[in-house]
């Protein structure tokens, strides 16, 4: 008598995705040289690209853990270590997309398109120049901006959309902390600032991603985070030591678009003739600076047109 061996149990939808999620990290990983990464490639390098536990150091994951991802295993994945791992692999938008669809995460960090900037919102911020102008949420994620506002504390063009963050660029980016005269002061200001909306937003992934982001990377975030002070958004006047034209003296009012997420339309008045005149040499360069950047015989891009978000 013959004996007929039983139907292997259909594979879940869940087990599906983890092969795919397991199958796109081992590419992405073997891909990436070390020396693209900062690391050696020693003389006994048999594994093509970068090894599990290599990973995992870059993205501060416990290597067992990156291991069971790239085994399939049926583990818990937050957004905050998708995010660094993200990271660690140089994943461009598409793939760290792709990467979040298989894992069946929101993604924490800004990107995408932002259903707040709308085109005709795109047109208010270039109606305003030479005012500087951008949209922002309550993480301070800059989600769109005008010519102006793009070269006022550095040249954003040339961020990637991720590190279009105010709080972010802060404690990081040399360029934006040396356009701020006050920088110890507006540090403390901005963290406090973001600690009072943070409560609000405790349990969600982008805030913890940008927290711990901030953590990291900046010793001085860590020690104002640490006094747990708390400041509510004001309007106020600002000063910036723009790098190509000088100081600009400002007042900031922002427009708000929706309450919970604190989208608003930040505007930047000028507050004497001076700096009015300094905020249109700021946008005839970066007009310029687009014009330079456009294909031959091709149109510049509108200024509403420009966003991160």
């Amino acid at each position: 008598m013959s004996v007929t061996a039983a139907p292997a149990p259909a594979r879940s939808a869940a087990d599906v995705r983890r092969d795919e999620l397991a199958a796109f990290l081992r590419s992405r990983r073997e891909r990436i040289p070390p020396e693209r990464v900062g690391l050696p490639r020693g003389t006994r390098r048999r594994t093509p690209g970068l090894r599990r536990e290599e990973v995992a150091q870059l993205a501060a994951v416990g290597v067992t853990w990156y291991t069971w991802l790239e085994q399939a295993r049926d583990i818990h994945v937050s957004a905050q270590v998708l995010d660094a791992v993200a990271r660690a692999l140089l994943m461009d938008a598409s793939e760290r997309a792709h990467l979040f669809a298989l894992a069946g995460t929101a993604d924490p960090a800004p990107g995408g398109e932002c259903a707040v900037v709308s085109p005709e919102l795109r047109q208010v911020l270039e109606q305003l120049e030479p005012f500087a102008a951008c949209v922002q949420n309550r993480r301070y994620d800059i989600l769109a901006y005008n010519r102006t506002y793009g070269r006022l504390l550095t040249d954003l063009d040339a961020l990637e959309p991720q590190d279009r963050n105010c709080l972010w660029l802060t404690f990081t980016h040399p360029e934006w902390r040396g356009a701020v005269p006050h920088l110890e002061e507006t540090m403390a200001q901005m963290t406090a600032r973001f600690r009072a909306a943070m409560a609000e937003h405790v349990a969600e992934p982008a805030w913890k991603a940008l927290l711990k982001r901030l953590q990291r990377a900046s010793p001085e975030f860590r020690e104002i985070w640490d006094r747990h002070e708390v400041l509510c958004a004001r309007a106020k006047t600002k000063t910036f030591q723009n790098a190509e034209v000088g100081l600009v003296r400002v007042t900031n009012t922002p427009l708000y678009l929706g309450a919970r997420e604190g989208f608003r339309v930040t505007v930047y008045a000028p507050q004497d003739e001076a700096s009015r005149e300094r905020l249109v040499r700021l946008r005839e360069l970066a007009v310029a600076a687009e014009a330079a950047r456009a294909p031959a015989g091709g149109a510049p891009a509108a200024a509403g047109g420009r966003s991160s978000g």
